[in-house]
């Protein structure tokens, strides 16, 4: 199965994966509450919602092509520049000084629940609106609209899916010995900075690319 750009779609999922955010804080928060377990097993939840925001976002693309192929190529456009607007926001983010994430203070350990820690990443991933809209504009970039749109979709849903498990469950693990350096500011600050310049290069050379690409038959 063909995915276009495969090489920019590594590149680009790999930084947003690594981009504190939602799923990092909750990862965070639950490891200082159970350990290790209970961020991992949260991370298994957060990254199985995935696979619903690709199907969604697999209905989405199919529907926006059954109208033409000009909007399918006008929504590639928004994508690309969705990406860079998400670099602009980090670099502002960076400027002004804000944290990527906001990691609650309460150290105290309580029991590990699978179930609690499954529902509580499931949930956070799958109600997030703002996880829906990425993938409705991000996928695109890297859709062959001659090919399945459902296996396209849910194979870059698995590759995502791999990458953050192997991130979450190793920053997991890294915090019971080292949560001062994680919630470090300086040190998410450098993140979001480096994030932010790479998703507007990404950005940029998608739209490049695109004006560069032959117009679909």
């Amino acid at each position: 199965m063909y995915i276009q750009h495969l090489d920019t779609f590594l590149i680009a999922i790999t930084i947003l994966t690594l981009t504190p955010g939602l799923d990092t804080a909750l990862v965070i928060k639950n490891t200082s509450r159970s350990g290790a377990k209970d961020g991992c097993v949260t991370s298994f939840g957060i990254c199985s919602g995935l696979f619903i925001h690709a199907g969604f976002s697999a209905v989405g693309i199919s529907a926006i092509l059954l109208q033409s192929a000009q909007l399918f190529q006008v929504m590639k456009w928004i994508g690309a520049t969705y990406l860079i607007w998400l670099g602009f926001n980090a670099l502002m983010a960076t400027y002004r000084g804000v944290k990527g994430i906001n990691v609650s203070q309460d150290t105290s350990h309580r029991e590990f629940k699978m179930m609690r820690s499954l529902r509580e990443g499931f949930l956070s991933n799958v109600l997030n609106p703002k996880t829906a809209v990425f993938y409705l504009a991000f996928l695109p970039q890297f859709i062959d609209p001659n090919q399945s749109l459902f296996i396209q979709s849910f194979i870059m849903a698995g590759i995502h899916f791999l990458i953050a498990m192997v991130w979450q469950c190793g920053l997991s693990i890294a915090i019971n010995s080292a949560q001062k350096l994680v919630k470090n500011s300086s040190i998410l600050t450098w993140m979001e900075g480096l994030t932010g310049t790479v998703l507007i290069g990404l950005g940029i050379k998608l739209l490049l690319d695109d004006e560069n690409s032959p117009t679909m038959s």
